[in-house]
């Protein structure tokens, strides 16, 4: 690892301008500055999608066919962000896997709460399957809230019938909504990006009065059983670790196959700075070769 790497991304998030109280759409605007200052590999194909009604972006690295798809759910507790957010990383894993990424712009709270990630989730799914492709050439993957998102849509397309994907990865998954891991308080001295108090605001906001334990906003609290293979990743410095970590026991108990990969010393979504971060690069590597061997 490259502690002079990592700290450069570190000073990159702590010089972030960060106002007192800010709006839904100051914390959306400041999500965009700071994935602007990563920026998009060239020779990236990027077409705009409308999936049921779902708006995204079909992004295609150079070299990469659209024989393959992963369905990807950007992070942002729900509220921020946007497939622009996550152009780079959709782009690297396009490249690992050989494969599109379709990105969605599912909807956000407050202006649309909970159960609406799931339902454009689900829909986009449904689209990749009209349109000819089996579900053994698909994947679902998400960060952060994207990763509960990328578990939960697993969760509802088993209770719906729907034939599933061949794996699911969640990248720094937020999977507890009432935010009382251990690691909210042991490891926020050391988590530059997530504390609790705004997550506790954003599950607030995403749920809008719904309960915290419902199985398709916290997987967490889910029936995992007859999910495909899941890997999950999680940096050692998140207050999210406990999350990943406590997702994986669950679903090992309810018979999964499981890779839990703790990154040492890496921060939340450490992928998003693979510019930058050769710890980035090296986990969405493993990424696409976990996909690859599921779809075989």
């Amino acid at each position: 690892m490259s502690i002079d790497q990592l700290e450069l991304v570190v000073a990159l998030l702590n010089a972030r301008d960060r106002p007192q109280n800010p709006t839904v759409e100051e914390y959306r605007e400041g999500f965009e500055r700071l994935s602007s200052t990563v920026g998009v590999g060239a020779n990236t194909t990027i077409k705009e999608i409308d999936a049921n009604g779902v708006p995204g972006e079909m992004v295609t690295a150079e070299g990469a066919s659209d024989t393959s798809v992963t369905l990807y759910l950007h992070g942002g507790g729900y509220v921020i962000g946007s497939p622009r957010t996550h152009r780079e990383l959709a782009r690297r894993l396009s490249a690992e896997t050989g494969g599109s990424v379709l990105a969605i712009d599912y909807r956000l709270a407050p202006e649309n709460p909970f159960p609406a990630a799931v339902e454009d989730a689900v829909s986009a799914y449904n689209w990749l399957l009209d349109r000819g492709m089996a579900p053994s050439v698909l994947s679902i993957a998400g960060d952060s809230a994207g990763g509960g998102l990328a578990v939960a849509t697993l969760v509802s397309l088993k209770d719906q019938g729907i034939a599933p994907p061949c794996c699911g990865v969640a990248i720094s998954p937020w999977v507890d909504l009432e935010v009382i891991g251990e690691s909210m308080t042991t490891r926020a001295d050391v988590d530059p990006m997530i504390q609790r108090d705004g997550l506790i605001t954003m599950a607030q906001t995403y749920l809008n009065g719904a309960d915290p334990r419902s199985q398709l906003a916290a997987p967490l609290y889910a029936d995992l059983s007859g999910l495909p293979p899941l890997l999950i990743q999680v940096g050692t410095r998140e207050t999210l670790y406990d999350d990943a970590a406590r997702l994986a026991c669950q679903a090992v108990k309810d018979g999964l196959k499981v890779t839990f990969e703790p990154w040492d010393e890496m921060i939340h979504v450490w992928h998003l700075f693979a510019p930058l971060l050769d710890e980035g690069q090296q986990a969405i590597e493993s990424i696409g070769e976990f996909i690859r061997y599921n779809m075989r």
